[in-house]
């Protein structure tokens, strides 16, 4: 059975019609300075767009006469496709960063490295401390261990919770400061870079 056919082209930028595309009677026409030249014939329209060195674009098609600008089109659409870049939502991810209880001070600062470079490009993070097996015992040395993890990232991040104990899990989440408060205290290359 065949599949229906989709339309394509639902993502992409709006086609407009500019110059001789334009098969209407008449038109609304905005000058270059964005003043209402009133609505004319479009043959006339497009002559004096021609004699200004710019191409008429209909830029509202469904109005009641068809509104078209007079413009310069590569630059229109550069500018349209600036917007949409714009008005792109950036959303944050969440990165998670795993500790031990009897984690070794090298593996704890790559750790906090990490940690420190999610943050500082605008994610959240996870802290994970999983405790196995006598590690359970140690629930208090655990506990200070994300204590201390979370307190050498306050330069980049904030505690959006205290550290929870769930199971034989300990987690906590850091959100990212501003970004002009944000300093880097473990990747001082990446610092330097920026500077």
């Amino acid at each position: 059975m065949a599949h229906p056919r989709r339309n394509f082209r639902s993502n992409r930028a709006p086609k407009y019609r500019k110059n001789e595309r334009i098969r209407l009677r008449e038109v609304r026409v905005i000058g270059p300075d964005s003043q209402q030249l009133g609505v004319m014939a479009t043959k006339d329209a497009l002559d004096l767009a021609k004699k200004l060195g710019l191409d008429l674009v209909e830029v509202a098609p469904h109005a009641k006469p068809s509104v078209c600008r007079i413009l310069d089109f590569g630059k229109f659409m550069y500018e349209q496709s600036k917007k949409s870049k714009d008005n792109k939502t950036t959303t944050s991810k969440i990165k998670e960063v795993k500790f031990r209880v009897r984690i070794e001070q090298h593996d704890y600062i790559t750790k906090l490295r990490h940690a420190e470079e999610f943050l500082d490009k605008g994610n959240k993070v996870k802290l994970t401390l999983t405790l196995r097996g006598r590690e359970n015992q140690f629930k208090d040395l655990a506990m200070e261990t994300m204590k201390r993890a979370m307190g050498d990232l306050t330069h980049v991040g904030s505690a959006d919770f205290e550290p929870r104990i769930m199971g034989n899990r300990i987690t906590a989440m850091l959100s990212p400061l501003p970004e002009n408060k944000r300093t880097l205290k473990f990747n001082v290359e990446v610092e330097e870079e920026k500077g």
